[in-house]
């Protein structure tokens, strides 16, 4: 039984919790299980909410907690039917939560939270707080949706829209809690989660495709001659070298293009966007020093090179030169 089988025996929908045969869950337990999650799984989350400001910390162990939970019932689950009928139970929770909300605000009737999962009894009262919008998480549920019925990307575009809906509404959330929410700063937070986005999955070729997925766009593969035969060995030849070029810098470009964001945020907001800025370039320098060769090695970003990025960011957040 993996991790996450543990995790959907005790909080999925077929789990006491739901079957009424245990205790509501306390708003403080549900916030120390969002905790658990973002401290526990993401390998740099340690670090980068050391420079968060000390308020919005839970708000983002809420929110990734969320992302986790969806993302495993994407991911964790073999079967794509299980998958899809789990991430409908899920969107069925988000639809529950933004409804007690309304009703509470509405004072239609009294607002329980019997019925939901911890995340979103964590993650009501932030959504409340900072005015959350519903179509954000939903994008996201779509995105884990789509996952399940889609393995191969014919152009650019195609993959463009699912970055729009996989990436981008994290960005969105986060400017939400940073109460900077422009036209501006939404299109440059577009522009860096889509390169993030990007720069994942030209540093997880050779991931994704043992799991049957492939982010290359077809049309792409064809403007340089790499065929789905030389996918399926793994081929590195010429072509697949000005491909991944090719690729690697259209995410570096969509990276540079939000940098102007940094200087738009409040105070130490600015470091943990620097970060993932550089932390993204940083995978597409890797990908570009090893000849773009990602079917050999998979380029990761170091500790000691997170703590240069992380003295970097601060320096820069100290001399004043994101602005």
């Amino acid at each position: 039984m993996t991790a996450f089988e543990h995790e959907l025996a005790a909080w999925g929908p077929d789990s006491p919790c739901f079957q009424g045969t245990d205790a509501p869950v306390s708003l403080a337990e549900a916030q120390a299980y969002c905790r658990k999650i973002a401290l526990g799984h993401y390998e740099n989350f340690p670090v980068v909410s050391w420079a968060l400001p000390r308020e919005l910390r839970p708000h983002f162990y809420h929110i990734y907690a969320f992302c986790r939970w969806a993302d495993d019932l994407g991911d964790e689950i073999e079967d794509a039917d299980q998958s899809l009928n789990l991430l409908a139970w899920w969107r069925s929770q988000l639809v529950k939560c933004y409804q007690s909300i309304q009703n509470a605000a509405e004072d239609a009737q009294p607002s329980s939270t019997s019925c939901l999962h911890p995340v979103f009894i964590a993650l009501a009262p932030t959504i409340v707080k900072y005015d959350l919008p519903q179509s954000a998480f939903d994008d996201l549920i779509q995105a884990f949706e789509q996952d399940q019925r889609i393995s191969e990307y014919q152009t650019f575009a195609e993959l463009l829209s699912y970055c729009q809906r996989s990436a981008n509404p994290v960005g969105r959330l986060v400017l939400h809690l940073c109460e900077s929410v422009t036209e501006e700063t939404l299109a440059w937070s577009d522009s860096i989660c889509t390169g993030l986005q990007l720069a994942n999955f030209w540093q997880d070729v050779a991931r994704d495709f043992a799991i049957g997925r492939i982010y290359l766009p077809r049309e792409d593969c064809e403007q340089f001659g790499y065929t789905r035969e030389q996918i399926e060995r793994n081929e590195f030849n010429e072509s697949f070298q000005k491909l991944m070029a090719f690729e690697v810098q259209r995410a570096r470009q969509y990276l540079l293009e939000g940098v102007p964001l940094i200087a738009q945020l409040p105070g130490r907001l600015q470091v943990d966007i620097d970060l993932f800025i550089r932390g993204g370039l940083k995978i597409l320098d890797h990908i570009e020093r090893q000849q773009f060769n990602v079917w050999k090695q998979r380029p990761q970003v170091t500790r000691f090179e997170f703590g240069i990025m992380l003295c970097q960011s601060l320096m820069r957040r100290i001399t004043g030169r994101n602005r």
